[in-house]
Parts: structure tokens; sequence; C-alpha cells
């Protein structure tokens, strides 16, 4: 069973879309601390919803996964948004963000939520980019990509100390989420760069923390 981390209660949300692949890979590896695991899927084609049905209510899962579906497809951004309220509403202390394509290493999650949870940040963002094997690990054109984007986001969210603006491995307080204007985010991918701005303009702390790039898994 599930147990609170450093006396917090702690959500994860994972949007999905057509991941009936490896959300069952996500289920499954998601560390025990983790008190509830929102599973918002985006109105997927696929089986993505039964397979997700298939680990509710297993002994060894408990009773932490929830699935909500969306009756229309909305976005990466509107899925997120969804989790987070639902996260807040549930009086959860500390939400992250895990895709469902397995791409956020579980191994992570506790330096991702650690600074969150002790109060030293109010969102904190992975940063794929920051160890040496980024390079190798990281499609080229993505690696590039992103770190051009990130350099534009650096200029107009003010967080010049956040590299990986695109990673989506992200955690957030509940205060931070009761704060901002979420049905305002941008819906589709470019979700985490507009959440930055919000961030800045409510004087939230944001910390950047190395992750582990995962890619190649079937994705």
């Amino acid at each position: 069973m599930p147990s609170m981390f450093k006396e917090k209660k702690i959500a994860v949300v994972v949007p999905a879309y057509n991941e009936e692949t490896l959300i069952g890979r996500v289920i499954q590896t998601m560390p025990e601390f983790v008190d509830r695991v929102y599973v918002v899927d985006d109105c997927s084609r696929d089986h993505t919803c039964r397979t997700v049905e298939e680990y509710i209510g297993k002994p060894e899962y408990g009773q932490r996964i929830e699935l909500i579906r969306h009756e229309k497809n909305g976005g990466v951004g509107k899925a997120i948004v969804t989790g987070y309220k639902k996260a807040a509403e549930d009086q959860m202390d500390v939400i992250a963000v895990m895709a469902g394509d397995a791409q956020m290493d579980p191994a992570d999650l506790v330096t991702v939520i650690a600074p969150v949870a002790e109060g030293r940040a109010d969102y904190t963002k992975g940063n794929r980019l920051f160890t040496g094997e980024a390079w190798k690990k990281i499609p080229r054109y993505r690696y590039l990509g992103n770190s051009a984007l990130s350099l534009i986001t650096k200029i107009a969210s003010g967080y010049w100390h956040i590299a990986d603006s695109q990673s989506g491995y992200t955690a957030i307080s509940r205060d931070a989420i009761n704060r901002l204007p979420l049905d305002t985010l941008y819906p589709r991918y470019g979700c985490p760069n507009h959440l930055l701005i919000m961030l800045n303009v409510e004087n939230q702390r944001v910390a950047d923390i190395p992750v582990q790039p995962v890619y190649n898994i079937g994705e």
C-alpha cells in the first residue's frame, strides 16, 4: 500500500492518448510512495482505457489507480489540467506528471517531488539535457529542437535557470495549482512553456531537476 512521502500526500497525473502498449508499464513501475495515480485518457482510439481498467481494484495496486476519461480529445495540456483539478480536489499535496508512454524514469520521481514536498520549490521541472548521456540517448532533432525552444522560453518566462522547457516530468504543489488560471492554459504541446509563464506571473519558485532521458522503449 502507498504511504505518504515526507508527510505529504503524493499524486501522479498520467496524461494518455493511444498508449495501450506502454500504459501498463507506467502503472506497474509507479513507486510505492505514490498515494494516487490519475490516468487521464484524452479520448484514445485504442484500448488504453481497457488496459488501465485491468489494474483498477487489484490488491497489489490498492485503490490508488483512477481513470478519468475525456469524451473529446483536448490535448495533453487539457489532460494535465483535468488531473491537476482532481488531485487538488482530493487534497493531494504534491502532484507530479508522468507521461503514459513510459518515457519518464520512475527512479527519478523522488528527486522531482522532493523540493516541492520539502517546501523549497512550488514547481519542479525535469531536465533531460543535463546528463552527459543526453546527446547519445535523445534523438538529435529532438535535442536540438528542445534546446532552441528552451532558450526562447527562458526569455519569455524569466526562468533563466530552466534548461529543458519541453520536459513534461514535473511536480507542483496544491497551493500553486490553486493560484494558477488553469482554464487558460494552452491545451496542446505548448503547455509546458505557457505554464512556466503563468508560474512567473504568480512569483512561484521553480527548480530545475536533472532526470534521465528515456527513449526507444517502444513509444
